[in-house]
Parts: structure tokens; sequence; C-alpha cells
């Protein structure tokens, strides 16, 4: 014949069972239930209540009840100072009440109402970083033998159990709100704005890709959106909920790049001294959009032939094959036919990529859409620097109609953002936009000046016009130009074009 569990035995046995349940907070209800009866249990209570604090009406209501009577003590509310129970969630400190028709604090309402006799009671307080939440109380012991002090570290400790549960479900709850309300608002800046019919296909065609995992390859000037148009088609799809990881390949040079994508073991190099998860394992289950891969090393499109053929990969310095079910949706704005042509762009990987080519018109072939994107922009820049008032003349919307934007929407942001931010405050002018007419003619075919003045002139000129193009990157301006980097950077110094 088995001993008898002793009470320490089944307190730990309890507290296991419990603790395996506290860290995921799978159902926060059936763990404050579990918790209550194991304290009642273990304790041989009579009966026990959960009361939580409503800090609105600065009243306890009971959360969890225990006992003969526990659909009728459901039914009650208890404010603040009022009883033992009040009394504990008001001062925060636990009491043991022996007898307690003999204890003025006694408030003997609710018993008298069910019909329960109580003599003992005890209570302790739940806290989160020091602020009480709530109460934990046993009444009577089924022998009737008094409630003990050491019965008061038992119920702490279950107490506190019942405290970090409801913390960890009211943080995953809040980070769930944070994540809701970020997702709201990032859907609210990052949305696609325009109703021309080019944007309307453009879209038409990205919802019809996104429930597929086919390769989707965007073409467009820099600053179209194809980045929003990339997460609308893994957004629209089966993937939503995994990730989306974005990689700009024209930003890293061929071996950072390589350690970007696929990861590398541990000493794999100097300067490795850990393990680093790459790019495609990140996105397993989602997407991956690689932006600019028109700028990728010929090294390096084999290797991402190599993952697009076999959906396998190594991580630098690692011997084990990697695995990963990856949507690939790539971008340029290079001519990446010519790129195939002149053997700059390997021919394969193209068609890889290429499965499905949806093109994002420029701002300037759907003007249409301006005044909309500029409502939109507006909307956000104003509310952030709380200008509820500030509207678009007519004159200063003419001028940007009349503009060609060769950034795109990119400059046209960056242009109503400067506006609001050195505009009067109510309406955005003419003279607030950061942008003029480029001329059509350059002032090195001016008469009267030497060889060298006019080949400088249209040096220069031509540095602005590019730089404007490429929004102010350099390293893309240089490539577009035929040039190092280093030398656009002389020439710019030369010129004095630091802030072109």
């Amino acid at each position: 014949m088995k001993d008898k569990p002793q009470p320490n035995e089944l307190m730990i046995d309890r507290l296991r069972e419990i603790s395996s349940w506290v860290s995921s907070v799978l159902d926060l209800d059936n763990l404050l239930e579990l918790i209550i009866d194991s304290v009642t249990r273990l304790m041989e209570a009579k009966a026990s209540s959960l009361l939580l604090l409503d800090q609105k009406t600065g009243k306890l209501y009971f959360k969890v009840t225990l006992g003969e009577k526990k659909e009728e003590v459901r039914k009650f509310e208890i404010s603040l100072g009022q009883g033992i129970a009040g009394i504990v969630a008001e001062t925060g400190e636990p009491l043991l009440i022996n007898d307690v028709t003999k204890d003025p604090r006694w408030d003997k309402e609710i018993s008298e109402t069910i019909g329960f006799q109580t003599r003992s009671i005890a209570c302790v307080p739940m806290k989160i970083e020091g602020h009480t939440i709530g109460v934990v109380e046993i009444i009577d012991k089924e022998d009737g033998s008094p409630i003990q002090k050491e019965d008061m570290k038992i119920l702490s400790v279950f107490a506190e159990l019942a405290s970090m549960a409801i913390h960890n479900a009211r943080m995953i709850s809040q980070v769930k709100k944070e994540n809701l309300d970020l997702r709201e608002e990032l859907g609210r800046k990052h949305r696609i704005i325009g109703e021309s019919q080019g944007l309307k296909k453009v879209i038409t065609d990205a919802l019809k890709v996104a429930n597929s995992r086919t390769s989707t390859l965007l073409l467009g000037e820099s600053g179209t959106g194809k980045e929003l148009l990339a997460r609308l088609i893994h957004h629209a799809g089966p993937r939503k909920d995994k990730p989306m990881i974005v990689l700009n390949c024209a930003a890293l040079p061929e071996t950072l790049l390589e350690a970007e994508l696929f990861g590398f073991e541990k000493g794999a190099f100097t300067g490795a001294t850990t393990r680093n998860i790459g790019k495609f394992e990140l996105a397993d289950g989602g997407s991956i959009f690689l932006d600019e891969i028109g700028e990728m090393a010929p090294g390096m499109q084999a290797k991402l032939l190599g993952v697009l053929q076999e959906g396998v990969f190594y991580r630098i310095g690692g011997s084990s094959p990697i695995s990963v079910d990856v949507r690939v949706i790539s971008a340029t704005n290079r001519d990446v036919v010519k790129d195939v042509q002149d053997g700059r762009f390997r021919e394969d990987l193209y068609y890889r990529l290429n499965v499905v080519q949806i093109h994002m018109p420029a701002l300037r072939e759907r003007k249409s859409d301006i005044p909309l994107i500029c409502a939109h922009f507006l909307n956000l820049f104003k509310e952030e620097m709380g200008l509820p008032n500030l509207k678009i003349s007519q004159p200063a919307m003419d001028k940007m109609l009349n503009y060609d934007w060769p950034g795109n929407v990119r400059e046209l942001r960056n242009a109503i953002e400067r506006a609001v931010v050195m505009g009067n405050g109510q309406e955005v002018l003419p003279e607030d936009l950061p942008i003029r007419s480029i001329k059509k003619s350059y002032p090195g075919l001016e008469a009267g000046l030497s060889l060298r003045e006019a080949e400088d002139r249209f040096k220069k000129q031509f540095i602005v016009t590019t730089l404007r193009h490429t929004s102010g990157n350099r390293s893309k301006a240089a490539k577009i130009m035929g040039i190092q980097r280093t030398y656009l950077s002389r020439l710019i110094s030369k010129y004095e074009l630091q802030g072109a």
C-alpha cells in the first residue's frame, strides 16, 4: 500500500503542472481555475476565491470561485476597503483572521445573503510590479481546524503564480494590440495610391500572382513603389502570416551579400564569432524581396540560381544542406534584357526570376494620380506636425501636375514633407515645393564659351540631372554614367555640387 502524498509533495507536483502553463498562458481562465483549485485542494479549504480589481470602478469582482455556493458568490462586488478582501486589496498586505465573528473588519453581508457559515479566512494580495491587481482568499478548513500562518506562505506562492499568469496574458494581449496597430499604421503609410488605368492593371496583375509561389520580377524606375507592390503581392496571398524579408542587393558588396542571403557558421571567417541566420532562412514559408537585383555580381547570380533551382543552400562555412520554401519577388530599375544581351546578367537566372513580369509605371505616366497621392502624404505629415487645417493651394497643385517627377513617388513624398515642414502651416504654396523644371538645353551650348567651359557646364548639369534622377544616390548615378563612384565624388567636389 502506497503512502499518502505529503502536502509538500502535492504542492511540488501542482507547482510543476501550473508552471508549465504559466509561461504559455494558452487559456488564462482555465489557468486561474487550475491555480485556485490547486490551492484549495492542497490546503483542504471549504471555499476559495480569486478577485480582480477593476481599476476604473475601484471594485473587486469574483473571477474564480470554488465551494458549494460558488455561483451565488459570483454575483457580488466588493469595494476597496470593504471587508477582509477589500482591506487587503487597499493596503496590499495579507490578512489571517482565525475568528471573523470577533473581528470588526469582517463584512458578513455576502455570507449571510448566500447562507454560508464562515469562521476563518486567509487573504493575500496579487501584485504586478508593486501594484495590487486583486486578491486570493480561502475560507475555513474542511476538517474545522483553523488556518495557520504556515498556510499563508503556500497561499502567497499561488497568488504570485496567478499574478504572473495575468501579467503574461496582459503582456501578450498588449503585444498583439501593438502588432495590430503597427500593421494598420504600416498599411496606412505604405499603400499604393491611385486610380489611373495603368496602376489598376498593375494591381490586378499583382493580385493574380499573389496566390501562387511564382517568381515575379518587378520593373520600373527608382521611386515608383516596387517594394510596395511586392508587399501587396505577399500580403494578398496565403503566405501573408509568414515573414516577408527585404534585401537591397546594391547596398552590399558580393561577400557581404552572400553572408546576408545564406548566413554563416561560427568561425567561417574572421569576425564570425557566432552563427548567423541568413535572409533565406528567415523567409522560410514566406517571401523574400530582392530589390535592385540587376546590381548583383555574376558570382552571386550563380549562387542565387542554384538556390532557386534546388531550394537548398549551405551557410558559409557550413556542411549541412538547408532546405527552404520561399517565394522570390525581385525588382530592378535597369534594362535587364539589355543586361542579359550584354552578358552582365545571367540569362538562366533572368528566366527563373521573370516567370511573371509586372511593370510599375512612372509617376509622369499617371499624373491623374498626383492629387490623390498628394492628399495621402499631406494627411500623414500634417497629422505628424499637428496641422489639421493645412491644405494645398491650387497654384502649388498646378506646379506639381506640370512637373515630370524624375524621382517618382519618392520625390513627390519628399516634396510634400518639405513643404509641410517649411511652409506657413496653413497652405502649401508653390515656393514651398523643392521642384523646378529640368532644362532641355544645356548652358554649355551658349556662344562665347571656350570648349573647356562648355564641357564643364555640361558635366555639371549632367551630374545634377543624374543625381536628381537617382534621388541623390551616388553609387547608382555613377553606374548610370558609366564612371567610378570615386571619380563622381571628385567631380561633385570640383563643381561644388555637394548639395545636389
